[in-house]
């Protein structure tokens, strides 16, 4: 039997030897708790506050996501494509988001603002209007990407292939755009 939880607060909570108890947690707020390695089953969070949190390696394997905000959270090797896609949405900031899948989310408007996200993979995703603010995007991968209308004005470190990803109206600033050749090895100065 699911649980529901409205409107808690859970703080400094170890979650890896004793998972979260499934059910249904709205307008929760999670401070500086340890879900690393930690299997979130059968767990629906809606209108939730991630700060501080650590996620290592952490299962989202049909975990439900809804208005979901991350706030200085380590979320490193997570499968984002594993969570419950219906209605899936989230909002990243200060966030690490190394070596993290979002392969073929629908998630159009998400802001990642001031996060570290290399070698995360964006392969087959829709982030139509989608904010990068200060995001490190070393390594990430975009391939068969929706970038329509996405604002990569103060992003950095990323590349991304024109011929393989939809870049209409997307925003780029005029030293940032050099990510946008980096196929052809050529020299610009």
């Amino acid at each position: 039997m699911e649980t529901e939880f409205y409107d808690q607060a859970f703080e400094r909570q170890d979650y890896r030897a004793q998972p979260l108890s499934p059910g249904e947690y709205e307008a929760c707020t999670f401070r500086n708790c340890d879900f690393s390695e930690s299997p979130l089953v059968n767990v629906v969070f809606i209108d939730c506050t991630f700060s501080g949190c650590n996620f290592t390696l952490a299962k989202f394997k049909g975990t439900a996501l809804r208005g979901v905000k991350f706030q200085d959270c380590k979320l490193l090797g997570l499968r984002f494509d594993e969570c419950n896609s219906f209605n899936l949405s989230f909002t990243f900031e200060r966030c690490t988001l190394t070596s993290s899948s979002f392969f073929g989310l629908k998630i159009k408007k998400t802001t990642f603002a001031h996060c570290q996200l290399r070698e995360t993979d964006f392969t087959n995703a829709d982030l139509t209007g989608s904010a990068f603010p200060h995001c490190d995007l070393l390594n990430a991968v975009f391939s068969n990407t929706v970038l329509e209308q996405a604002d990569f004005r103060t992003a950095e470190h990323y590349l991304i292939d024109p011929e393989r990803n939809k870049i209409k109206k997307a925003k780029f600033s005029v030293p940032g755009v050099l990510g946008l050749l980096g196929k052809y090895d050529i020299q610009i100065s």
